[in-house]
């Protein structure tokens, strides 16, 4: 592509600022802005917690539905969980 070692990309006016211009916010050019914060009103209730063991009971399988469609969650032999439509 270029003549010998010492012609490169770089010397041919082509420099990495042009190429990948710097982002607005990212840590090395700024602080982001922060995250809006909801008012005191609009705080969403904490989410239930309940256990895989609670969910599934003795079944290693068990079947959810939501709306129209029928989801599948289900115990693998290693202990983690697969939820599939």
């Amino acid at each position: 592509m270029f003549a010998n070692r010492n012609d490169s990309y770089y010397s041919h006016g082509m420099d990495r600022m042009d190429r990948f211009p710097p982002r607005t916010g990212s840590r090395l050019f700024g602080p982001q802005p922060a995250p809006a914060t909801p008012r005191s009103g609009d705080a969403a209730p904490p989410a239930r917690r309940l256990s895989s063991a609670e969910l599934l009971g003795p079944a290693r399988e068990l079947e959810i539905a939501h709306g129209d469609a029928l989801y599948r969650l289900r115990l693998t032999s290693l202990g983690k969980l697969i939820l599939t439509k």
